[in-house]
């Protein structure tokens, strides 16, 4: 009887034969494998985040591209105040950065702002786009804007001579010199009465040494007028206050009698042909000016309006309001005086209004975070001009006392010009 060599198709293969089949066919499973694995990572790593770029800005008011950083190297490019260079590399102490115009060079660091300073010069440009300005300015030389008041605060904006400035806010500092020396200067500056500063530095005078209290003994700070400022530009930093001169006419200057000018504001025009130059509608001013010196308590301590004589072709003096605590800005205006019997009274002629402080307010304190001045209580002086006379418009029978600041030493007349 023959014997079959291979199972019946009737039955089911043992599983032997299955076990030769998987094995016969596995490298085929496994090739596969291995590539969906692979497919999958190359997949997944296409959905990843690019890296973000990063952007310097020029402070220098020009800068070369060099092409590397040796002694000896080529210019690749120029770049100006303001431009904006995308970085490649890090080296020591320079950047390697590309130009909008495709120009790749190195850069020294110091001769470039982060992408963070000029976001926070953009926030506080927004911050500051509402305020009014106070007074207008003259950029004396070349000089930076800082995002803060300070010498060794961040600075980006490079300002050229000439460049005009809208002034917004004063704010005074201690000139650093050295540690020690500024927190003295600090200390000795005056705190309203009643504050918790005060009653602290009068309980801990009491309890210190005799040497120690010699040792704290009040030191005369040396104080730095700051300003901030608004460009033609648009762009809004702060500028050293002695870097710049306010925005009057020489008419005016020769009067100033020893003091400077903080703000001068036209109330009107009159016409004069007799006037020399070429424009025979003169200006009317009124004018705010201060000692010079620094870190004042006040903005301005006298007013003036300057009127223009008809018959003597010149300016004249027809008010002048001296020794006031006075605070800008100077409000110009037009108004009616309905309070008053003059034959005037119910007409809109020029005016004009400034704030003082009161007698009965503490005394003006800086304030620690920003260094601006902050006035207590204030009394609104508002004077109209009818005619050649200023009138004050709205003061009851001899008005509020006002505080008077302490005298000040004026510059001699004909005296070096400050810079």
């Amino acid at each position: 009887m023959d014997i079959p060599l291979r199972p019946s198709p009737s039955f089911p293969p043992p599983q032997w034969f299955w076990n030769a089949s998987a094995l016969r066919h596995a490298p085929r499973f496994v090739f596969g494998g291995v590539s969906l694995f692979f497919l999958a990572t190359l997949g997944c790593t296409g959905f990843k985040a690019k890296p973000t770029e990063q952007y310097v800005y020029v402070t220098a008011k020009q800068a070369n591209l060099r092409d590397r950083v040796a002694a000896v190297s080529n210019r690749t490019g120029v770049v100006a105040n303001g431009d904006r260079l995308k970085v490649l590399d890090h080296g020591r102490h320079f950047v390697k950065v590309q130009t909008e115009k495709g120009e790749i060079g190195w850069i020294e660091e110091k001769a470039v702002a982060t992408g963070a300073a000029a976001g926070e010069f953009d926030k506080l440009r927004e911050e500051h786009k509402s305020d009014a300005e106070v007074a207008s300015a003259v950029v004396r030389d070349q000089v930076y804007l800082h995002l803060r008041p300070g010498r060794e605060t961040e600075r980006y904006y490079l300002l050229v001579e000439g460049e005009k400035l809208k002034l917004l806010r004063r704010a005074t500092l201690v000139k650093a010199l050295n540690p020690a020396l500024v927190a003295r200067a600090q200390r000795s500056i005056p705190q309203a009465a009643g504050t918790d500063a005060a009653r602290k530095r009068g309980s801990a005078a009491g309890t210190k040494a005799p040497v120690a209290a010699a040792a704290e003994a009040p030191v005369a700070p040396l104080m730095e007028d700051w300003w901030l400022v608004r460009d033609s530009q648009g762009h809004v930093g702060w500028i050293f206050a002695r870097m710049m001169d306010v925005d009057a006419p020489d008419a005016l200057t020769r009067y100033a009698e020893g003091q400077r000018m903080v703000g001068a504001y036209v109330l009107t025009r009159v016409h004069d042909e007799g006037a020399p130059g070429d424009n025979k509608d003169v200006p009317e001013y009124v004018t705010v000016s201060s000692p010079y010196k620094a870190g004042l308590p006040y903005d301005f301590n006298q007013v003036r309006v300057f009127i223009w004589s008809l018959s003597k072709h010149r300016y004249e003096t027809a008010f002048r309001d001296k020794n006031v605590e006075g605070y800008l800005p100077v409000e110009v205006k037009r108004l009616k005086d309905l309070s008053s019997k003059s034959p005037s009274a119910g007409v809109e002629l020029p005016a004009f209004s400034y704030k003082v402080l009161a007698a009965d307010a503490p005394p003006v304190v800086a304030d620690a975070t920003s260094g601006a001045m902050v006035p207590g209580r204030t009394i609104t002086k508002t004077y109209r001009l009818e005619g050649n006379a200023v009138r004050r418009v709205g003061a009851g029978e001899g008005g509020e006392a006002e505080a008077h600041p302490e005298a000040v030493a004026e510059r001699k007349k004909g005296g070096k010009r400050r810079r």
